[in-house]
């Protein structure tokens, strides 16, 4: 996995070709834990989260690293797989979950110092043709057929992040239009592709939630939007035809969606119209943050690192680290930590 071309392996689109050979690359990766190393600070990094005070990191081959010096030093984590992992969320400074190729859902109990498997996509597709298998109506030959194609695939396909608003219920979303939610904490998953507005089965890649909705982006320039807690997600009219990577939520109440080719759009009436944010860069926007001052900031895969204090309505450059970057978040002293090719860097 992501051994031919790491500067690939940061971007989001090339995660999941990446992950489409993974489990012909290394068949036993869901069960090999990931190997403990000395170098793993140079791992390629493609999550970064804050758990409480602590900063966790996730990236290539399963590693997961910790750090409780505001990302000064790491430490390794121990991780039950040895597939990439793409995205991180905790929702308090001790439990937090973890997704990546292969269909991987990780859980963690202890502030990200060790994992559990949840989820994979053997089990994930499984679930899907059971409840495709389950239902009634003209489409469920066609539901059928297609479940059992997702089974005889195999787990190829990568989750590229999640969502959760509390400890028991989240959303865990992906490749082709792969998505699925829980209401125990992860214990048990439900698919909920069926829900999602999306008949295309286009790529999902990020997802957000606000106070009264919860929002969706992902290729060609899709955009959805649920007012019913998740229980169903509609289309949004979309200004851009490109890619979103992802979105973020202001404290002044903007939305902000961003990806491919630098560009960023905002919109401040949930979606229902968008503007065009200049951000200066042409090359995509991997991911956001909104530090502890409401400030709004983008890292590029070309390595810029863009603040906006002004809600996102303009973006400048903070720094230019000439790495590719893939994700980025604030430590508690203040700095932003990104997350890329050659690991993790702190960014006064």
């Amino acid at each position: 996995m992501r051994t031919l071309n790491h500067l690939l392996a940061a971007l989001p689109l090339a995660a999941m070709a990446a992950a489409q050979g993974a489990s012909q690359a290394v068949p036993d990766a869901l069960a090999q834990p990931a190997t403990i190393t000395a170098k793993s600070g140079a791992a390629a990094m493609l999550a970064v989260a804050r758990a409480g005070k602590r900063l966790v990191a996730a990236g290539e081959r399963g590693t997961v690293l910790y750090s409780d010096d505001a990302g000064k030093s790491w430490r390794q984590a121990a991780v039950p797989v040895s597939v990439s992992l793409t995205a991180l969320r905790f929702v308090d400074g001790k439990v937090g979950w973890a997704v990546g190729h292969q269909g991987v859902v990780l859980h963690t109990t202890d502030g990200g110092a060790t994992w559990s498997k949840q989820l994979d996509g053997i089990q994930a597709a499984a679930l899907v043709l059971r409840e495709a298998e389950s239902a009634f109506g003209p489409e469920r030959d066609k539901a059928v057929a297609e479940a059992r194609r997702l089974v005889d695939d195999g787990p190829d396909k990568p989750f590229l992040d999640l969502h959760f608003d509390s400890p028991t219920t989240g959303y865990v979303l992906g490749a082709y239009n792969m998505m699925f939610r829980t209401t125990d904490g992860g214990a048990s998953w439900q698919p909920w592709q069926s829900r999602v507005a999306n008949p295309k089965g286009l790529h999902l890649y990020g997802m957000r939630g606000t106070a009264d909705a919860i929002y969706l982006a992902g290729e060609q320039g899709l955009l959805l939007r649920s007012t019913d807690q998740g229980a169903s997600f509609s289309a949004l009219p979309t200004p851009y035809k490109g890619s979103y990577f992802g979105l973020l939520a202001g404290r002044g109440g903007a939305l902000l969606a961003y990806g491919l080719r630098g560009n960023a759009f905002r919109s401040t009436d949930r979606g229902a119209s968008w503007s065009q944010v200049a951000t200066g860069v042409q090359t995509s926007l991997a991911a956001g943050t909104v530090m502890a001052d409401g400030s709004m900031v983008l890292v590029s895969q070309g390595g810029d690192v863009l603040v906006s204090r002004d809600d996102g309505r303009t973006f400048a450059t903070q720094a230019a680290t000439a790495l590719p970057l893939a994700a980025v978040t604030q430590a508690g002293d203040g700095a932003l930590v990104v997350a890329g090719l050659r690991g993790l860097r702190r960014v006064p």
